[in-house]
């Protein structure tokens, strides 16, 4: 079976392209509350579980011990545009365990955000690791290694304490098997696993709500759930989707993108988890997707989420050509009260 399309893209009064895809609603009990497509297919969910993979540094002590607030528990949560407040937060994150930038080894690539890498190419300077936008997240995850006390060179190997550490969080809030068939490497360099969509829902209801973990894991999910909520801007960045959503909803969820068209999202007042991947791998798409599931849950907020669900495509000089829109009728079935 086929997912179904879920996503138009359009040029003057035609369809021009189309976005297949899936979506997953899930309690923290596991039950599905709203479903598209095939969500038992494994996807990867590359940068969307990045608050998961943040738990062992707050529950090994590494965040309190390197005084990390909320600024720094955002940066390990973050896919971010290489700004300036995020380079000097994640050197300042270095700064504090006692490590030099050449310590990262998630590799280079300039800012995603525009302005930034224009910047850095008028200073003539080259795109450096803290540029990465998981710099923050490998910031944390050397602090975990300083905390345990083992070596942090090679911290991005499968093998070694941090990742065994993560991978543990993974299978334990999603509930799903990461086996060593479903693993791949992420662009970053760290392992990621594929999973099934519905596991990804799941898990992100769990982290949001509490729901069957440990009393010491349920709190660690609390404190990064409030850090990403209460700043935003350094979960992504000026203009970026998961940014602008959290910043609209103004701590009633949790939204984090990946790679390859994923979306996952926490909202813990509903009790609910969200999953949502482009089969394709739009980003544009998947965007349209989360905030076309958001806007459901939240009519409060569907005129500025709405505007999400449904972007416009402009031609070079500005002008409107047409737009990027969320088939309405396909979410229609999702209950407003969760």
């Amino acid at each position: 079976m086929a997912n179904p399309v879920l996503v138009e893209v359009t040029r003057g009064s035609r369809v021009e392209s189309r976005h297949r895809g899936a979506v997953a609603v899930v309690d923290a009990d596991g039950s599905i509350v709203f479903a598209l497509g095939r969500i038992e297919r494994p996807v990867f969910p590359r940068s969307a579980v990045k608050p998961i993979q943040a738990l062992p540094l707050v529950e090994s002590g590494a965040a309190d011990a390197f005084g990390f607030g909320a600024r720094e528990l955002a940066l390990a949560q973050a896919s971010h545009g290489g700004e300036p407040g995020h380079v000097s937060g994640v050197a300042a994150m270095l700064a504090a365990i006692g490590l030099d930038e050449p310590a990262l080894e998630c590799g280079a690539h300039a800012p995603a955000h525009v302005p930034s890498a224009e910047a850095l190419v008028r200073a003539g300077q080259e795109p450096r690791a803290i540029h990465n936008n998981c710099s923050g997240k490998h910031a944390g995850f050397l602090a975990v290694a300083r905390r345990l006390g083992v070596p942090h060179e090679g911290y991005v190997e499968a093998g070694h304490p941090v990742q065994r550490a993560v991978r543990e969080a993974l299978q334990d809030v999603t509930e799903a098997h990461h086996s060593a068939e479903m693993c791949g490497t992420d662009g970053c360099s760290i392992p990621t696993w594929a999973v099934p969509l519905q596991a990804l829902a799941h898990g992100f209801a769990r982290f949001g709500t509490g729901t069957g973990l440990s009393a010491e894991r349920a709190s660690a999910a609390r404190s990064l759930y409030a850090a990403a909520t209460s700043e935003p801007f350094f979960v992504a960045g000026t203009g970026r989707a998961c940014t602008e959503i959290m910043a609209t909803l103004a701590g009633r969820a949790l939204v984090k993108g990946g790679a390859e068209g994923v979306f996952c999202a926490a909202v813990p007042g509903r009790g609910l988890g969200i999953a949502v991947k482009c089969e394709d791998g739009a980003s544009r798409a998947s965007e349209a997707m989360i905030a076309a599931v958001l806007a459901r849950l939240f009519p409060e907020d569907e005129a500025v989420l709405g505007a999400r669900a449904t972007a416009p495509v402009l031609t070079r000089r500005g002008a409107r050509a047409g737009e990027v829109r969320a088939i309405g009728a396909a979410f229609a079935g999702l209950n407003p009260r969760g």
